[in-house]
């Protein structure tokens, strides 16, 4: 396999993501252009200052373009320990809600926000078995269980739908 160079190696990467709505992993890449996962890593923040609109998700990288974004959105307020992030996120996934990100607003840094885009069950299960075999700490740990999320759906509807049942489990801050 051949290696890309520099601006090819970018170039090829902006092509992959455009030809997919689905997250490519940074090992992905670096298999793909035969360079260690720390150069695409390299590569995706260049080309992040070259105004790309890159983002790193849990499941990889997506190249994102809002403007084509025919679904509803709505940022929501939650509140819930750990142990109940699992059943938070699959009542949104439930409602074939996307999760697109959580936000904390930290006395020091300000706004903080961290990609998700969990669009399913199985996202959600590698999310949480991420998180235990890690050990990492949720942004919400940093606020006492407070954050954002900013949700998408087809329609208002299966917004609303998950609004009210996040309600009812407890987890809404209103």
């Amino acid at each position: 396999m051949r290696k890309l160079l520099g601006e090819e190696r970018r170039e090829a990467i902006i092509a992959w993501l455009k030809e997919t709505d689905e997250p490519i992993s940074g090992s992905e890449i670096a298999k793909r252009t035969n360079v260690s996962r720390q150069v695409i890593v390299q590569d995706v923040s260049l080309l992040k200052a070259m105004n790309q609109p890159i983002m790193a998700t849990p499941q990889g990288y997506i190249l994102i373009d809002e403007k084509k974004s025919k679904r509803n959105r709505r940022v929501i307020a939650c509140r819930h320990t750990r142990e109940e992030t699992e059943a938070e996120l699959n009542i949104l996934v439930d409602h074939g809600v996307s999760v697109i990100d959580v936000i904390v607003e930290h006395p020091i840094y300000g706004e903080i926000t961290g990609s998700l885009h969990l669009n399913s069950r199985f996202d959600v299960g590698k999310f949480v078995r991420k998180l235990m075999t890690t050990s990492a700490s949720l942004l919400s740990g940093l606020t006492d269980g407070l954050h954002l999320h900013t949700i998408e759906a087809d329609s208002k509807e299966q917004l609303e739908k998950a609004i009210s049942e996040l309600d009812e489990a407890g987890f809404l801050v209103h």
